[in-house]
């Protein structure tokens, strides 16, 4: 069967070509597909552990700051987002190559005889991640956290409670929303991309969106590639299922009303 298209070409599909209950058996037939939906979803998890450990600080930082550079700061967080996604994932070799800055400074400084390997590994591939993902996390425990009345912190005190107490049982619990809220956003975005892996990691780093990537823009397999896809999407929306149920979907968008 064909179908003619404009400036006079013919596409030509043949029926063998179309989705079937095939492809998506040939995912489950070799364990390859399978390992990297699973090194997908453990790389997320990492990623998620991360960016929660890493954004909370800075993010009630900025809500406990009453310093005039505050906007500045924000600013400053956000601005990565002003540049290329592509361009800030290729300045890492710059940076973690062989004879990128920091290997320059060690062999300079002679701390190392030879330059370390910090780049095609999934160290790196989790720096371009983290790059990438930790203003959501920042942005979304930050907005969170400007929700909660501070005179409840200092109610607490006031009534003998230590700073810490305070966080721990106060400030900490009522950020939960913002944290819950920038969980499922970093897990989910980073469960679909494939730029950090592609440039920044090595043969054995490859996640599920390379797999789609190059079935369908290298290898024109389409409906394999369509399979793929597919499995991951009904696995996120299965984990999301899952945390609405235990968590409730309603934390996100209490952390964006605050």
């Amino acid at each position: 069967m064909s179908l003619t298209v404009t400036q006079g070409r013919t596409v030509t599909v043949t029926e063998g070509n179309g989705l079937r209950v095939a492809h998506y058996s040939k995912f489950f037939a070799d364990f390859f597909y399978p390992s990297l939906l699973i090194r997908t979803i453990r790389v997320a998890l990492e990623t998620v552990i991360l960016c929660v450990v890493m954004g909370y600080i800075p993010a009630y930082f900025f809500y406990k700051t009453e310093s005039r550079l505050k906007p500045i700061l924000m600013i400053l967080v956000m601005l990565p987002f002003w540049i290329s996604f592509i361009i800030r994932t290729l300045s890492w070799i710059n940076i973690l190559g062989d004879s990128g800055l920091i290997n320059h400074v060690f062999l300079s400084i002679g701390l190392i005889d030879s330059p370390l390997p910090m780049l095609y590994n999934e160290g790196a591939v989790l720096m371009g991640l983290l790059q990438y993902l930790l203003p959501f996390m920042i942005l979304n425990i930050y907005v969170s956290l400007d929700g909660i009345d501070k005179s409840l912190t200092d109610a607490a005190k006031s009534l003998g409670c230590t700073e810490w107490q305070a966080f721990k049982e106060i400030t900490l619990p009522l950020s939960l929303p913002g944290v819950s809220a920038g969980c499922l956003l970093v897990f989910v975005l980073t469960c679909g991309t494939y730029l950090p892996p592609m440039i920044l990691g090595g043969p054995g780093n490859d996640m599920i969106a390379n797999m789609v990537f190059k079935r369908i823009i290298t290898t024109l397999d389409w409906p394999f590639g369509c399979a793929i896809s597919t499995i991951l999407l009904a696995l996120v929306g299965l984990i999301v299922f899952a945390y609405n149920k235990y968590m409730g979907i309603n934390q996100v968008f209490k952390s964006l009303g605050g």
